[in-house]
């Protein structure tokens, strides 16, 4: 239950993410139901094994070069997933930068209040 709690969060966040950037387009909700679920499934497999290839670089650039990583994840979806459209490199940096942010606030408005200790 919670996976597809995720999956829906992340559906919205990428509705969100196409909205306000104009270089990213998704034609419909499936579509973005579509790349949810493919570009977590592919960074789920992929990212880790690209960030220990790119352990030397990430120290130096204060792990901003994860985000470069996921822009090409976001690229490799947009072949994919059809109705995902990315126009180019930066937009997909900027989409990854974005989503990211918005996945975030989602997930911090949609998670339950810790218990105080008495």
């Amino acid at each position: 239950m919670k996976i597809l709690a995720n999956v829906l969060v992340s559906t919205l966040a990428v509705l969100a993410t196409a909205w306000v950037l104009p270089g990213v387009t998704v034609d419909s909700f499936t579509s973005a139901l579509a790349v949810a679920a493919v570009l977590g499934i592919v960074t789920a497999l992929l990212a880790p094994t690209l960030v220990l290839m790119s352990l030397t670089l990430n120290p130096p650039a204060l792990a901003l070069f994860t985000f470069v990583l996921t822009g090409l994840l976001v690229l490799m979806t947009t072949r994919v997933v059809p109705g995902f459209h990315v126009v180019n490199y930066w937009w997909a940096l900027a989409f990854a930068f974005v989503l990211s942010g918005i996945n975030a606030f989602f997930n911090s408005s949609a998670a339950p209040a810790a218990k105080k200790p008495d």
